[in-house]
């Protein structure tokens, strides 16, 4: 039985090459030579032109959240857009959530239900 396979990513060639994992996840790309990030075993690559969705894969990866999947289901809810990506920051810095944690959650909290954003808006009340 051949070994399972994995993807791996170069940001700047905005590449995903899948490779057999083994021992080191220290790969070179074949065209630029810089280091590749393992992506994880259930990674779709964006199309090259797409610079939103790249620009998400960056923050995604340089945040340590990768693609795994497990027994029966993938690797769960992943920002598809860099407006996610922004709205999750930002409910990260107001409940101090890690960023890695609040980049991963499906769905937020309501604003009312998070502390300090209701604080200056006009017709509230203190």
């Amino acid at each position: 039985m051949s070994p399972a396979k994995s993807s791996y990513v170069c940001l700047p060639c905005r590449a995903s090459y899948k490779q057999p994992r083994t021992g080191s996840d220290e790969r070179g790309c074949p065209r630029c030579a810089e280091p590749l990030i393992h992506a994880g075993s259930a990674f779709a690559t964006p199309r090259r032109r797409d610079d939103d969705a790249w620009r998400t894969l960056s923050v995604l990866l340089h945040a340590g959240i990768r693609f795994h999947k497990s027994c029966c289901v993938g690797p769960g809810y992943r920002p598809r857009t860099m407006r996610e990506v922004r709205e999750r920051m930002a409910y990260a810095r107001a409940t101090g959530e890690p960023f890695a944690r609040a980049l991963v959650r499906p769905e937020l909290p309501r604003p009312s239900a998070v502390p300090g954003r209701n604080r200056g808006r006009r017709g509230s009340t203190p």
